[in-house]
C-alpha cells in the first residue's frame, strides 16, 4: 500500500496517510482538527541513481524531509 500526502483545507495541516491506491483520490480526514476536507497532493519522489559511490549522493534539492524547496 503506497504512502499519500495529504493537505486539510479548513487548518492547511500537511500529512501522509498510508492507504489502498483506489482512495487516493478521495478526501480524509485530517489528524490535527478531524475535518473531512484534507485532499491529495502531488508528491515529490528523491533518489539517487549514481552508482559506486557507498549511498551518500543526493540530487540537488532533495534533504532532510525529502522536499524541494
Amino acid at each position: 500500500m503506497p504512502i499519500y500526502e495529504y493537505r486539510c483545507e479548513s487548518c492547511h495541516t500537511a500529512f501522509e496517510k498510508l492507504r489502498p491506491m483506489r482512495e487516493a483520490e478521495q478526501p480524509t480526514d485530517c489528524p490535527r482538527c478531524g475535518n473531512t476536507v484534507a485532499k491529495k497532493e502531488l508528491s515529490v519522489c528523491c533518489m539517487s541513481i549514481a552508482g559506486g559511490g557507498g549511498g551518500n549522493s543526493m540530487p540537488a534539492g532533495c534533504g532532510p524531509g525529502g522536499r524541494f524547496t
